[in-house]
């Protein structure tokens, strides 16, 4: 056999190896829903809300909160506020003749990234417990019902959801967020889950602690702490969110880089869990090392050796493994994978890591971010 072709078999070998023995373990455990003593609760809520000109969407997302399936004479909303246009104004517009919820509007001034400003918003957070939303995402009516009935569990300080819907039809996002809905059922019942989602994460007050003002991951850093600190923290697919995506694979690096950033990050500054706290560093930090960290090197590797192993068997003709793989990415930014749309989506984010892991490597993020208007349309 040419060694060519030996070493790309074997590259793609060890690649594919942990992803196997992952599948087996779900066989195994055979995990559905939340692995939490779910019960009936209806504690206080503080809802923090971060937003920076948010003016165009602010009411729907303010409509959206008061119509949640709760008491609202037990919840109060935290807005910690770092726009320039007038969306501050619009917020004390809209509770202006509202008894309830109570608002606590938090203007910063000056624009110091979201990690400070979360901080800020958690300290100020009074009730049992506290939910983190972001402006441009919608909460199932029931969310903080099932939030809660997760966190009667004295063993949970901290529970997320699932994106049910994709706003704006991004068939791509849907079939990632399929396959990592599977993959923290199964951290959830192995253990803890690592992510947790922007759009809706519940934390036990008295489990919140500051998080690294320079993070780029706030709600999965937040999260890792309080299991560092001896609670479970779970995915419930149950609670349920919306939140818009992209299909187009330029458009996608600007929303999910600076998330794998923040991931890869993270896993780098808190490596010394690995192996400690029971099956959540045991198996379910080394995976996210291995998916995050590891396998997007190997796949570009793979990529690389498939296709010098394809010029050395075929010459010119075997110029046809990247050229196929073009066609697969294009098709797949297109949604026209059909089932193997969720493969292709696995794959859009090996990219977005790899291009996260170099951007950190030439020292690239901080804690801001941009507008994207088009997401914004979608959520509207």
């Amino acid at each position: 056999m040419n060694s060519l072709v030996a070493a790309a078999g074997a590259l793609v070998a060890a690649t594919a190896l942990p992803y196997l023995a992952y599948l087996a373990l779900y066989a195994v455990v055979s995990p559905s829903g939340s692995p939490a003593d779910k019960r009936d609760d209806e504690p206080s809520v503080s809802i923090v809300l971060p937003t920076y000109n948010e003016s165009g969407i602010i009411e729907k997302k303010l409509d959206d909160v008061v119509s949640l399936d709760y008491p609202m004479e037990k919840v109060e909303l935290v807005v910690v506020d770092s726009s320039d246009d007038e969306t501050p104004e619009l917020i004390a517009e809209y509770f202006a003749d509202r008894a309830h919820p109570d608002l606590n509007l938090i203007r910063e001034q000056e624009r110091r990234g979201l990690a400070p400003a979360l901080n800020d918003a958690y300290a100020a957070a009074d009730n049992e417990m506290v939910v983190k939303t972001d402006c441009d995402s919608y909460v199932a009516d029931d969310a903080l019902r099932e939030a809660a009935a997760n966190l009667a569990d004295p063993d949970v300080a901290a529970v997320t959801g699932q994106n049910a819907e994709v706003l704006g039809g991004s068939e791509v996002e849907a079939g990632y967020r399929g396959v990592q809905a599977h993959i923290q059922t199964l951290e959830s019942h192995l253990d803890s889950t690592l992510i947790f989602h922007g759009p809706f994460s519940a934390f036990a007050n008295d489990a919140i602690v500051p998080i690294d003002p320079n993070s780029l991951a706030d709600d999965t850093e937040l999260a890792l702490k309080i299991r560092r600190g001896g609670d479970r923290v779970i995915f419930d697919p149950a609670v349920r969110y919306k939140e818009a995506s992209h299909s187009d694979f330029g458009k996608r690096r600007l929303q999910k880089d600076r998330r794998g950033m923040g991931l890869i990050r993270l896993l780098a500054q808190h490596r010394d869990a690995l192996g400690k706290y029971g099956n959540y560093g045991k198996l379910v930090l080394p995976f996210n090392w291995w998916f995050m960290v590891v396998s997007p090197w190997l796949v570009a590797l793979d990529v690389l050796a498939v296709t010098a192993a394809g010029i050395a068997v075929a010459g010119p003709v075997g110029l046809a493994v990247p050229a196929a793989l073009a066609g697969f990415v294009w098709l797949g930014q297109k949604d026209l994978l059909g089932p193997l749309q969720a493969v292709y989506a696995v794959f859009d984010s090996q990219v977005s890591l790899l291009h996260a892991a170099i951007e950190l490597l030439r020292g690239k993020g901080d804690g801001t971010w941009e507008v994207d208007e088009e997401l914004r349309e979608a959520f509207d």
